[in-house]
């Protein structure tokens, strides 16, 4: 397959003082990045999509870089999840593909991420809208840092594109409350606890 042609990115970063209570010394940033390809496999079914999962890893290392500099770099970041929009001539499995390239490159420029990256996918028109759960980096588990970003483009996808999005955190949410495994009690095992 060709590299992904890209049409454009987005990146936007949002800093939260309070949701309510006090306001907190340290805001919470909670970012995502976002490009808008062309989708090679729109318009017909393929068989064979797989091996674009390799063409998209230098596009999610490159977004991820992006996004962890705009938090303020790799150690700040905490949380993470990724998603990805198939617009109308493509299929859900479209999106499948970002599973593995978006993964990896979050943890390949965060360094010892061990918890599996939540996603979500969804096929929708320009402007559509999609939920990017995110968890603790380390540990699943950690109940403090669940959480999710709303992300879209209000002219992506079109039919043939896909938006294929990353988001981080720098941390629990803002007014974290409710109890469970704490991040400071990660053993870091096997990426739940």
């Amino acid at each position: 397959m060709p590299e992904p042609r890209i049409r454009k990115f987005a990146t936007v970063v949002e800093e939260i003082l309070h949701e309510g209570g006090a306001p907190a010394a340290t805001p919470l940033k909670r970012g995502a990045i976002l490009a808008v390809i062309e989708n090679p496999f729109a318009g017909a079914y393929h068989d064979e999509i797989e091996g674009f999962m390799k063409d998209l890893e230098p596009l999610g290392v490159e977004m991820a870089t992006r996004l962890a500099a705009a938090l303020g770099g790799p150690d700040k970041v905490e949380g993470y999840g990724k998603g990805a929009i198939v617009g109308q001539a493509g299929e859900l499995e479209h999106g499948a593909l970002w599973h593995v390239p978006g993964g990896y490159a979050m943890r390949a420029v965060l360094g010892d991420a061990r918890a599996i990256v939540p996603s979500t996918k969804k096929v929708g028109g320009p402007g559509a809208r999609l939920d990017v759960p995110v968890t603790h980096i380390n540990a699943s588990y950690v109940r403090s840092h669940f959480d999710a970003m709303e992300v879209g483009i209000a002219d992506a996808p079109r039919a043939g594109e896909i938006v294929l999005a990353l988001v981080m955190t720098t941390g629990a949410r803002i007014h974290a409350r409710v109890g469970g495994l704490k991040a400071s009690e990660i053993e870091g095992e096997d990426g739940l606890r």
